[in-house]
């Protein structure tokens, strides 16, 4: 066996996320189920860099996986996508050392949410619509106090496996699109619903429905329900994930 990273670009919108799901199509589910067809029926398990919910998105993702030397890997590639459902495609196996992990190994995601302003069914399931004007100028004034901040307690899932609520925030910055405004957001790790919270939290400012006080003391209450909503699934896209032995 030799450990490699599969690198991954998913459209999510007909998947129950990345992980397996007991009678739901998962991505994990379909990987594995080629790469065991490849290796002659024999189980590859595969490892993702992290969990993506119902709908959501990645262009760019990477897993482990440990694959039988008997396999020629100069077709993997094209067998997987060969065999893969068009919205999943393989675009780099990569050889890495035989500890890689896919999951703990990763330095720093990216994670980018679409909202798109004109109506527009070829984006829907995408983007998320929404017709309003947003003030982007004080929305990136908010993405500053998020610089400043540590714990991310108000913006997480209340049932969650986490031991701690601590998250390094890098960059975060909302910038226009053509057809509307586009998220960003880097972080050393992320908690669940984290991203689709804050920005349904910033919403509220960029409407000035919530003031920058207002954010600040969402941040400093530790509690979810001081925080907007969350926003739908389809704008969400995990857009990047580093590594310190990948380039």
């Amino acid at each position: 066996m030799n450990r490699y990273f599969l690198k991954l670009a998913y459209k999510g919108t007909k998947f129950f996320g990345w992980q397996t799901q007991p009678n739901e199509p998962s991505i994990q589910e379909k990987i594995e189920g080629v790469l065991t067809k490849i290796n002659s029926g024999n189980p590859i398990k595969v490892v993702g860099c992290g969990r993506t919910d119902t709908g959501v998105h990645a262009s760019e993702y990477y897993a482990h996986v440990d694959i039988p030397t008997t396999i020629e890997l100069q077709n993997l590639k094209y067998k997987l996508n060969s065999m893969l459902p068009l919205d999943i495609v393989v675009s780099a196996i990569i050889p890495v050392h035989s500890d890689a992990h896919a999951r703990f190994d990763a330095e720093k995601r990216t994670y980018h949410y679409f909202i798109h302003k004109p109506k527009d069914p070829f984006i829907d399931d995408i983007s998320w619509f929404r017709s309003l004007d947003l003030d982007l100028p004080l929305m990136n004034e908010a993405c500053k106090l998020l610089l400043k901040h540590t714990d991310f307690t108000c913006f997480s899932k209340v049932k969650t496996d986490v031991t701690n609520f601590n998250c390094n925030i890098i960059n975060a910055a909302w910038i226009p699109t053509e057809k509307g405004y586009v998220f960003m957001i880097t972080s050393n790790r992320f908690l669940r619903n984290m991203v689709r919270a804050i920005v349904g939290t910033m919403i509220e400012i960029g409407e000035r429905r919530m003031s920058l006080d207002d954010f600040q003391a969402v941040l400093d209450s530790k509690d979810r329900s001081k925080a907007g909503q969350s926003v739908p699934a389809q704008g969400l896209f995990l857009a990047k994930v580093d590594y310190p032995y990948i380039q």
